[in-house]
């Protein structure tokens, strides 16, 4: 497995289970606590892979670019989290309204 798509497998299982299941149980409705949330959970995927790819002189392809693994990370946990948080904002709003 590449170091590229190992990084990425690891964004999708974290952001999986804080959509379904972090965010639900803990934040619910607050946006706050998901905005919360959120930074912590980031912060978590940035440590695991810090704790492998730190120090080292990978460089990873990023749309043409070459970048370290921090933004590599940071901006592929971005792009994964956007439609996610979309859907799950969505969701609530669908389910607020239907609630009144």
């Amino acid at each position: 497995m590449t170091a590229q798509l190992s990084i990425i497998l690891l964004n999708v299982t974290i952001l999986f289970l804080a959509y379904t299941w972090l965010y639900p149980q803990v934040a619910g409705k607050n946006l706050q606590k998901v905005a919360l949330l959120d930074c912590v959970v980031s912060a978590v995927a940035l440590l695991i892979v810090a704790s492998k790819y730190w120090g080292l002189a990978i460089a990873f392809d990023f749309l043409s670019y070459e970048l370290n693994w921090f933004w590599f990370t940071l901006l592929s946990y971005s792009l994964i989290e956007i439609p996610i948080a979309i859907w799950y904002f969505r969701a609530l709003w669908r389910k607020d309204d239907s609630e009144s």
